[in-house]
């Protein structure tokens, strides 16, 4: 067993903070240590609350939610590139395709931090139910 260091054993209060503190790649459950170990590869173990993250599996629904929310974001600039600026297809490509890769490149792990955070956060995936107080 690691370690615990008593400053980092605050529970989140809602999972809106534990969401926010694992898309800023933090533990979920004390908001000290990294979640991550590689870029999309999480820990095994918090070096500061000991949870273990091993358990966490979130497939490829980051990924979706990364394109769903690119698509939702880009479509009004691609209605207007291709229809109010009548901008040929081959441009506005041009310009939305890189935008677009980079979007989905950047929300992956945020959004992977996220699922892991509602896994935690709900007792998904073999992960003990925690709660303020409890």
């Amino acid at each position: 067993m690691h370690p615990v260091e008593p400053a980092c054993e605050t529970l989140p209060a809602t999972f809106l903070q534990a969401a926010r503190r694992a898309a800023a790649g933090r533990c979920p459950r004390c908001g000290c240590a990294e979640l991550f170990r590689k870029w999309l590869k999480p820990v095994e173990r918090c070096r500061a609350c000991g949870q273990d993250w091993s358990l966490a599996r979130a497939d490829d629904i980051p990924a979706y939610i990364a394109i769903l929310l690119t698509g939702h974001i880009l479509a009004p600039l691609i209605i207007y590139l291709a229809g109010d600026l009548e901008m040929r297809p081959l441009v506005a490509g041009a310009l939305v395709l890189p935008l677009a890769t980079a979007m989905v490149i950047a929300g992956l792990q945020p959004i992977k931090g996220a699922v892991i955070a509602m896994q935690w956060w709900l007792g998904m995936q073999g992960f003990h139910k925690e709660r303020r107080g409890s």
